[in-house]
């Protein structure tokens, strides 16, 4: 499961869009989403983007730190995400974010079956190979959620 905690409004908002129309899927959230009005999922998103996200307590392999840190520059995460990868309006924290859940999201994004609402992310995540998937997913569990 996600971290939802300091993702930023219009992220969370969009989401639950994308479930609510059946884009996204899963089988706890979609039948969650479709039963919410557009008002519930901006308050849903308000309360969820206001709370503080708990520290990771996953530790990054020392050898995948180096590696995560120049695959994020190659593959543009930091362009999108942010420098600090803590997310911008519609685009989710990666920072912190649970190791299984980044892994599952960049393998469904370059399978073509994870939904989203512009197709970036399918695209940008064609090259990866699955062991970038696992590097990424483990650099960026391990980074801090909060700006320091």
């Amino acid at each position: 499961m996600p971290s939802l905690a300091g993702q930023p409004a219009q992220f969370l908002s969009i989401q639950l869009f994308l479930f609510r129309q059946g884009t996204r899927k899963d089988a706890q959230m979609s039948p969650i989403a479709a039963t919410l009005s557009n008002a519930d999922m901006n308050e849903l998103a308000a309360y969820f983007a206001m709370q503080k996200p708990a520290g990771s307590s996953h530790k990054t392999a020392s050898e995948n730190a180096p590696v995560g840190r120049q695959l994020t520059q190659q593959y543009h995460c930091v362009q999108c995400h942010g420098p600090a990868l803590l997310g911008l309006q519609h685009i989710p924290r990666l920072a912190g974010q649970q190791f299984a859940y980044l892994k599952a999201q960049l393998s469904g994004f370059k399978a073509g079956t994870r939904g989203e609402f512009d197709g970036n992310m399918s695209s940008a995540a064609q090259p990866l190979s699955e062991k970038d998937i696992e590097i990424l997913a483990d650099y960026l569990s391990g980074l801090a959620p909060l700006r320091n």
